[in-house]
């Protein structure tokens, strides 16, 4: 499985902060994932992305450099790519994408690797598709109109659930992905959590519909960790379809200032003795100037992470977290059933509540804060604006 990591703040960010210089970066994650279990395969070596927004930049002549997201991918594992060093020490952005890929489906090659971009909207996904090559794909592959069918340009299940939700936010959402207007000023979480939630269902659908013997004969139950942005606001999951099965890990922090801690002589600045740093969400505030999602925590502060819960979706917007339960076949409203961690492990992945925050503070804030009650009916907790 794959681990993937979202940065939005109100003010741009080195890449390097997030990449390569905490202790537990993504690119760390690419070779030594704490929260992974596959041991025939160990590693997230099998390419990696980056992708950031440059919007509201202009160069040295006044060109306006567009809502499109700038796309680095490489085949190289992430490790081992001094450019990647190179781009993450010289590159800011106040919205940020990156992913390091185990590949499940598809061949090793660049079109493969995450994100996926159409126009300002941006998309990476952890996890695999139930039931994909026992007559998912075909559905799905037939159920998107044309011009998302020509989006996919690799192999991976993935690209073809980026193309099912283009598909989801035109046919459901009623908007055209490609609106120039919409591309510069956003969609709105709500449409495309909307979308997102579409997604999802129709995937599960086109699950069910299989016949019997194969549903019953095989294991096609799927792991959805998607996100997507519009370079405005962020919409991601954490969801696995099955009332019993626990989802793979997903994370979040949430804070005024993303600080790297003092280094080896204890001095703040210092550069710590082996090349990496521990660094520290702070809050001086109950705002939040910087949200972090990430399928592994990039520090070991306990209190600095709050684990997403199990088949919900998280939304950012305005720098505040909305987590709605995604209310659907899967949705166990037992509060205090354990899901089982077997189908996860088997796939290499754990829930990492270990690793988080059970009983830390932050959690226990999270957990406490105010319901608020949405116009479609569900509940998100506002965590961001507590």
């Amino acid at each position: 499985m794959c681990r993937f990591l979202i940065y939005s703040g109100q003010s741009p960010i080195l890449l390097s902060h997030l990449i390569t210089s905490p202790t537990h970066s993504i690119l760390t994650q690419s070779y030594d994932s704490r929260l992974r279990l596959d041991t025939t395969r160990p590693h997230n070596g099998d390419g990696f992305g980056v992708g950031y927004y440059t919007a509201g930049k202009q160069d040295d002549d006044g060109v306006d450099l567009g809502p499109e997201p700038c796309i680095f991918t490489s085949t190289i594992p992430a490790w081992n790519c001094r450019n990647l060093e190179r781009l993450a020490s010289k590159t800011v952005s106040p919205l940020i994408f990156a992913h390091v890929r185990a590949s499940t489906e598809g061949a090793l090659s660049d079109s493969n690797c995450h994100p996926f971009a159409r126009g300002a909207l941006m998309w990476m996904h952890n996890g695999g598709i139930g039931g994909w090559k026992l007559g998912v794909k075909r559905k799905l592959v037939s159920d998107v109109a044309d011009k998302w069918f020509n989006v996919v340009q690799g192999s991976t299940d993935s690209e073809w659930a980026f193309a099912l939700f283009l598909d989801s936010l035109e046919k459901y959402g009623g908007v055209n992905p490609d609106d120039e207007a919409k591309q510069r000023d956003g969609f709105g979480h709500t449409v495309l959590r909307k979308a997102m939630l579409k997604t999802i269902e129709r995937i599960n659908s086109y699950i069910s519909s299989l016949p019997a013997e194969i549903r019953e004969g095989e294991d096609v139950r799927s792991l959805l960790n998607f996100a997507i942005t519009d370079g405005k606001s962020v919409v991601c999951t954490r969801y696995v379809s099955s009332q019993t099965d626990e989802a793979a890990s997903l994370f979040f922090s949430s804070g005024t200032d993303w600080k790297p801690q003092p280094g080896g002589d204890g001095v703040v600045g210092a550069k710590p003795k082996v090349g990496k740093g521990e660094y520290k969400m702070e809050r001086r505030d109950k705002g939040a100037d910087i949200v972090l999602v990430a399928s592994e925590p990039l520090t070991f502060e306990r209190d600095n992470w709050v684990t997403v819960p199990t088949n919900s979706v998280l939304t950012i917007h305005n720098q505040n977290v909305l987590i709605h339960p995604i209310l659907d076949e899967h949705y166990n409203s037992m509060s205090s059933f354990k899901r089982s961690e077997q189908f996860a492990a088997a796939k290499g992945q754990t829930t990492g509540d270990g690793i988080a925050e059970k009983n830390s503070t932050k959690a226990a804030i999270a957990r406490d804060s105010s319901v608020e009650h949405l116009a479609n009916g569900m509940s998100a907790v506002a965590v961001g604006a507590a």
